[in-house]
């Protein structure tokens, strides 16, 4: 611990003594609430609350988009080695890479997960139009170890060979 040596000639009489040590202790509270308290600057203004609240009826409903029950042609996923996998239907996609292990409907999609050693393969299948029967239009693929993507047609051609 260094110490500091006190300079009598700066501290009044009646605190040399250690006298008044309160009165000097609060002061220097004071002073370093004045040096920081002039660090904010500026005024602090609230926001002003809305005059006027709209009026809402009891029991009415807010219009909300409803959605269509009309089917549209999906967008199929382009991309060198999937051909085969996109546009088949659940039947052809049992026939090159045996039962999924997930069969999962959401509305009029649906999700097929093959699995093997080498990736997951998930292919998502929408119904186009006229059509009641889903076709796969996007495949995604991954590691099952970690989940991170691989390439897709390699997935596609591994789950094939097995």
């Amino acid at each position: 611990m260094i110490q500091t040596r006190k300079n009598p000639a700066i501290l009044p009489e009646n605190c040399r003594n250690g006298q008044n040590r309160r009165l000097i202790g609060a002061l220097s509270a004071a002073a370093l609430a004045l040096m920081v308290s002039a660090c904010g600057g500026g005024t602090v203004q609230s926001t002003p609350h809305p005059t006027r609240t709209p009026h809402r009826t009891p029991g009415r409903v807010p219009d909300v988009r409803q959605p269509s029950h009309v089917n549209r042609a999906p967008t199929l996923q382009a991309i060198p080695g999937v051909a085969g996998v996109i546009g088949a239907d659940r039947a052809q996609l049992v026939r090159q890479f045996g039962e999924p292990r997930l069969d999962v409907w959401e509305g009029d999609a649906r999700k097929l997960q093959f699995t093997g050693t080498a990736c997951l393969l998930d292919v998502y299948l929408y119904p186009p139009a006229g059509s009641k029967e889903p076709v796969a239009t996007y495949v995604d693929a991954r590691r099952g170890s970690d989940g991170q993507d691989v390439d897709r047609a390699a997935c596609i051609a591994a789950l094939r060979k097995r």
